[in-house]
C-alpha cells in the first residue's frame, strides 16, 4: 500500500491494482438473508452466467434497480438495441458506455447482430478482436495488438496503450507510443491472454 498517486506509483515501477467497493454485493447477501428467513435458499455461486430470462431482461432494457452500471437510460436503451447474449456482451457494452468508446456502441450493436460485416484492422488482430466483433474495447486488446504487430515485449506493449486508457489525458498516436519507450524488443512466445477490465 502507499499514499503516492496513481501517476507516481506507476512511474516508480509499481503495480497499481484498483479496489473497488459495491453496495450492489451488500444489497445480495441481505437479500439472500431475507429470503432465507422465508424458506427460501438461494446459492448466488451456483446460479448459471447464461440464463435466457436474465439476458430477455437486458435485451428489454428492463434492468432499473439492479447493478447501478444498468441504471441510466441511455445505458437502458443501448442494452435494448444491441441485444446481448453472452457474458462477454454485458462486459464489452459497460466498458463501451463512457464518453468517447461510446461512440462505437452501435458498430458493436450492428456487427453483433449481423446486421454490418465485421472487419479486422490486421487479420493477425482477429483472434484477440474476434471477441468485441473487430472493435477495440479494452486497453489489453491494445497491448497484444502491440506485441503481435510490433513484436514489443508485454512491459513495452504496456507503455505504449497507457496514452490509449481512459485515465490518460494525452491522445494515443504512434508518436506518442514510440517516445513511451525504447526500442522494440521482440518476443519469442504469442501473448498470452489477459483480464478484460478497463
Amino acid at each position: 500500500m502507499t499514499q503516492f498517486d496513481m501517476k507516481f506509483v506507476e512511474g516508480a515501477g509499481l503495480v497499481k491494482f484498483d479496489f473497488l467497493g459495491l453496495k450492489t454485493l451488500s444489497v445480495l447477501q441481505k437479500a439472500v438473508q431475507l429470503l432465507k428467513g422465508r424458506g427460501v435458499t438461494v446459492d448466488l455461486d451456483t446460479l448459471a452466467w447464461d440464463d435466457a430470462k436474465v439476458y430477455e431482461l437486458l435485451q428489454r432494457g428492463d434492468t432499473v434497480g439492479g447493478c447501478s452500471s444498468w441504471n441510466p437510460k441511455g445505458m437502458r436503451k443501448t442494452l435494448a438495441a444491441v441485444r446481448p447474449t453472452n457474458f462477454g456482451d454485458i462486459i464489452a457494452l459497460v466498458s463501451l458506455y463512457r464518453p468517447g468508446p461510446m461512440d462505437n456502441i452501435p458498430m458493436f450493436g450492428r456487427r453483433k447482430n449481423g446486421q454490418e460485416e465485421i472487419e479486422y484492422p490486421h487479420i493477425l488482430l482477429k483472434p484477440i478482436l474476434e471477441e468485441t466483433y473487430g472493435i477495440f474495447v479494452y486497453q489489453e486488446q491494445v497491448m497484444q495488438a502491440a506485441q503481435i504487430l510490433a513484436g514489443y515485449s508485454l512491459g513495452d506493449a504496456d507503455l505504449c496503450a497507457a496514452p490509449w486508457a481512459r485515465r490518460s489525458r494525452r491522445k494515443w498516436t504512434p508518436s506518442a507510443c514510440a517516445s513511451s519507450r525504447a526500442a522494440p524488443r521482440a518476443t519469442s512466445s504469442r501473448p498470452r491472454r489477459t483480464s478484460c477490465s478497463t
